[in-house]
């Protein structure tokens, strides 16, 4: 969800790396969803200013709410909705609402798993991704706790991305500043993504000190080396959201009245 177009290309990962055997693992950070009404305030964060003068980067369309309207539990699952309606928020109207959800919870390295099911609406933009817990953008809710940077600078993971125009392909990719020359950079890829709106995926990232894999179920997405160019050996945060329109999100079909993202359940695991 950082300040650049993705355009994404075919998944050429050739490593034959196999998703870490959870016995290995402990728990360090989970929501079940077990429960009824709004997110867990102990756990998540609503990030609801926006970053550019109110509005939001890359375009989008929304404006992110606190509303139970744009986010509640029910029947075991998180659901993030986004909404046609006109909203007013620090004096700017836009057209569309949704919610943008960060983890009260910092980690270095470690699995995180997130079963979701995403939303089939064109136009919708879902994500699940982490920031370096030390940017410096507005809202954060770890302030300057960790530091103090801007994008890139901070690192970005999207553990998984979906264009508004193509329901049947995810995303993983990484974004970070070069910690050597300050230069902005990218790596990532796409994979087939079938029925990804209509059953339960599992989406996974596992990070280390050597290297950071996505997965969308068992099937390698993308792996990158975590060399000392790369920002990625500092805490982050989880993020949850749907965005409306923008870079990724493209053209919002007239006919658009709602998307919901769905979250079954959000672990994190640590060694």
């Amino acid at each position: 969800m950082g300040a650049e177009t993705r355009n994404g290309s075919a998944n050429d990962i050739t490593s034959d790396h196999k998703s870490e055997h959870l016995d290995t693992l402990s728990l360090i950070f989970s929501d079940e969803f077990e429960y009824e009404g709004r997110p867990d305030p102990e756990k998540w964060h609503y990030q609801v200013v926006g970053p550019a003068k109110g509005h939001w980067f890359n375009a989008e369309k929304q404006h992110y709410t606190a509303r139970p309207e744009n986010s509640y539990v029910s029947d075991g699952t998180l659901k993030i909705r986004a909404l046609r309606e006109k909203y007013t928020s620090d004096g700017i109207t836009k057209s569309f609402t949704s919610a943008r959800l960060n983890s009260k919870f910092a980690f270095t390295y470690g699995r995180v798993e997130v079963r979701a099911k995403l939303p089939s609406p064109g136009g919708t933009w879902p994500a699940i991704w982490t920031l370096g817990a030390n940017i410096d953008e507005t809202g954060n809710y770890f302030g300057s706790e960790y530091g103090s940077v801007g994008w890139p600078a901070c690192g970005e993971i999207d553990i998984m991305e979906q264009r508004g125009w193509d329901k049947n392909t995810s995303l993983g990719y990484f974004h970070w500043g070069n910690t050597q020359t300050g230069a902005y950079q990218t790596e990532g890829s796409t994979i087939p993504n079938p029925g990804s709106t209509e059953e339960f995926h599992l989406y996974i990232l596992q990070w280390d000190e050597e290297y950071m894999r996505i997965y969308v179920d068992d099937t390698l997405v993308h792996e990158l080396s975590n060399t000392t160019d790369k920002p990625y050996d500092n805490p982050h945060y989880l993020l949850l959201n749907v965005a409306m329109g923008g870079n990724l999100g493209g053209e919002i079909p007239a006919s658009f009245t709602e998307g919901i993202m769905e979250v079954d359940y959000v672990r994190v695991y640590s060694n």
